[in-house]
């Protein structure tokens, strides 16, 4: 079976705003984070309290860029350069996202 790592995105329907992140397995990873945020257990404060007033139905999850994991995929790299490709494109601060801006 063939796995795929990547970006994936949650927005927040209601005002806009969005979540960039990453993992190894993309396979059951929206379940994955409902189920955090369910829990009360996310580690974005922010998007888990907006969650916490808004409920599940406002917001949606999606899949910005996979790609398969091969033996010789350097998944933790590739994923990096993945996430700061899709964070310098989307900037998701501030009003417009919950990720934290990049230190400089």
């Amino acid at each position: 079976m063939k796995t795929y790592m990547g970006v994936y995105q949650v927005t927040n329907t209601s005002s806009g705003k969005i979540f960039i992140s990453t993992t190894p397995n993309l396979e059951n990873r929206w379940l994955t984070v409902r189920m955090q945020l369910d829990m009360g257990r996310h580690p974005n404060s922010e998007l888990q309290r907006d969650w916490n007033e808004l409920g599940a139905d406002s917001f949606t999850y999606q899949v910005l860029e996979e790609e398969e994991v091969t033996e010789d995929t350097d998944t933790r790299w590739e994923l990096k350069q993945m996430k700061k490709a899709w964070l310098e494109r989307l900037q998701p601060y501030g009003d417009r996202g919950y990720n934290k801006p990049p230190k400089e």
